[in-house]
């Protein structure tokens, strides 16, 4: 068979297509079946569509149709494009949390990948774990790779009013347990939050991970804001399809674009567009991939400077629409590149360097992007506090908290797990203001299972009540990225794996230094030690299955909670034959 376009590389695909054997007819003749002609097989690149469409994703549920525009973009750069499923994670369905089965889903894109004829993939990512595991299991493999986000929602209006997904959810809850509005006003403003296809449209994990997408360059340019129902999503859609056959040709793996100076680059911009928390394990498990040694340092370091540019929920009041209005994400990257906060020379998957693509980006409406010299916010990336609370270290979204807390000394009212919070918080007899800190344990990586989105609690009823809207909040968990408040989150190691946090009791003092990255248990050492002496371990939920895998081989949120067996690549050689 022809390998085609007068490459002299062997492709993947022609290791099933290209032999003139029985496997070879084999592997062909079934491919058949389905209207496939002759010429489809000459050698040229074969492209795998990854797609997570599911209608228990409803983040996800347009990809039929984005799907069939980048097959369209793929045929007419001479690709011959076969899409294929893989486990869609479902953000707001799946119990106890998506986040469990990120790493199971990135298994199932890596094996599906080298076990197939594939020479290139684009991946159609959107809901918030769907773009990391996608990422993962390409980056295992290193084959050419191109990522596409579905898009966000357009902007939830209610009564007149920008709501925000996940963030008004939050918001809204609070109110009715304040007294503020009626349950049937809560319930009222659901069909107005989510009116469109797409993922959140705040600056939630979603999107801060489709930005992530193109600040690494593993996307292209405009990936991260353009409305799912946008027709121009559709058209990148058609270009990505034509751009990753070109990338065969080209022999751009995702190890060429995903380098170390590329995770810099998307730490800085995490910072200025006031980016989820949950981008620190992502990024990190995606790095772990590649080879490439991320730590919690490097976002507190590289992002510690870097100022909030973006007013997006939560940290500000617009949405993802009008954020796309204004110019997106090129325009975010021109302002950090221009004031030498970016590296310029970050190649990216349509061939061109990072700042190439930005460096006419205009902005277009300066209430919803900042310039750097006047920035919405001053303080903008992640903070890491580390203490004898967190060995390991623990992160805050300085953006999306109260600055009177930042420094704050309180009394722990301790829960002992996400049932013991909800049981007690709103009691009439809980000792408990707003000076208080809450801490919630047990709902780490081991413990939740999964760390599950509970790390912003909602504050008890009484609190609420006074006018009283944030609490220093500090837990083993994680936080939705269109939450917000002073909530301390990923506490390392966690309770269940035996971490100072699981020797906090109510009435301890806690001393929380966010200017100085400290976070400190008031404790003496040797009552810990005491306390450490007597402490008992949770019973883990690890009988069977998946679950089972994942409580014994998970690492800990400052190592990106990937399983310890898949941290690393390998590669996509093509295996023995089946026949």
């Amino acid at each position: 068979m022809d390998q085609g376009m007068n490459d002299t590389k062997r492709r993947r695909s022609a290791e099933w297509f290209g032999k003139a054997d029985k496997d070879g007819f084999t592997h062909r003749s079934w491919m058949k079946n389905q209207g496939i002609p002759d010429d489809q097989f000459d050698g040229r690149p074969v492209i795998g569509i990854c797609n997570t469409w599911s209608e228990l994703t409803p983040c996800n549920a347009h990809f039929r149709e984005l799907a069939e525009k980048v097959k369209r973009g793929v045929l007419e750069a001479g690709g011959f494009p076969l899409e294929f499923p893989v486990t869609s994670t479902g953000e707001t369905l799946m119990r106890p949390t998506a986040m469990l089965f990120r790493n199971l889903v990135s298994m199932d894109v890596e094996e599906s990948i080298r076990a197939n004829p594939i020479d290139g993939v684009v991946l159609l990512v959107g809901c918030d774990k769907t773009t990391p595991a996608l990422l993962m299991g390409a980056a295992s493999c290193n084959v050419p790779t191109l990522a596409l986000s579905g898009g966000p929602m357009l902007n939830g209006v209610y009564r007149g009013e920008r709501i925000g997904s996940g963030t008004h959810v939050w918001k809204f809850d609070a109110m009715v347990k304040a007294g503020e509005i009626t349950m049937e006003d809560f319930l009222g403003a659901e069909a107005c939050n989510a009116r469109s296809p797409g993922h959140c449209m705040t600056m939630g994990t979603a999107s801060t991970m489709a930005s992530m997408v193109e600040a690494l360059g593993i996307g292209l340019p405009t990936n991260a804001a353009i409305p799912a129902a946008d027709s121009r999503r559709k058209a990148l859609a058609q270009i990505a399809g034509r751009r990753i056959v070109e990338m065969v040709h080209e022999d751009i793996t995702i190890e060429k674009i995903l380098n170390r100076e590329a995770f810099e680059n998307a730490i800085r911009v995490n910072a200025a567009i006031g980016g989820s928390t949950n981008a620190v394990i992502h990024l990190m498990a995606i790095a772990g991939r590649l080879g490439t040694k991320l730590s919690l340092e490097d976002w507190d370091t590289l992002g510690r400077e870097i100022p909030c540019l973006v007013n997006l929920m939560p940290s500000g009041e617009y949405l993802m629409e009008d954020f796309y209005y204004a110019g997106g994400l090129p325009v975010v990257l021109r302002e950090l590149g221009t004031h030498d906060c970016l590296h310029k020379d970050a190649l990216t998957v349509n061939g061109q360097t990072l700042w190439e693509n930005v460096k006419d980006a205009e902005c277009y409406d300066r209430k919803v992007i900042f310039p750097f010299s006047d920035p919405f916010k001053p303080i903008g990336g992640i903070a890491v506090l580390r203490g004898n609370l967190a060995p390991g270290g623990a992160v805050i979204k300085p953006s999306a908290a109260s600055p009177a807390l930042m420094k704050h000394r309180g009394r722990a009212v301790v829960f002992e797990s996400i049932e013991d919070y909800k049981a007690q918080i709103d009691a009439p007899d809980l000792d408990i203001d707003e000076t208080c800190i809450m801490v919630l344990k047990n709902c780490g990586p081991k413990g939740y299972p999964g760390m599950a989105e509970v790390g912003n609690m909602t504050l008890p009823a009484k609190v609420l009540k006074k006018g009283i809207t944030d609490m220093v909040r500090i837990s083993d968990a994680r936080m939705s990225g269109t939450a917000y408040g002073t909530v301390v989150l990923h506490v390392a190691p966690e309770a269940a794996a035996g971490g100072p946090l699981a020797l906090v009791q109510t009435g301890d003092m806690i001393e929380v230094d966010v200017e100085g990255r400290s976070l400190h248990l008031e404790v003496p050492g040797e009552e810990l030690e005491g306390r450490k002496r007597t402490w008992e371990p949770m019973e883990l939920q690890s009988n069977r299955g998946y679950v089972r895998l994942y409580i014994e081989h998970v690492n800990q949120a400052d190592e990106g909670c990937d399983l310890d067996f898949l941290v690393g690549g390998s590669g996509a050689a093509v295996p023995r034959e089946s026949h």
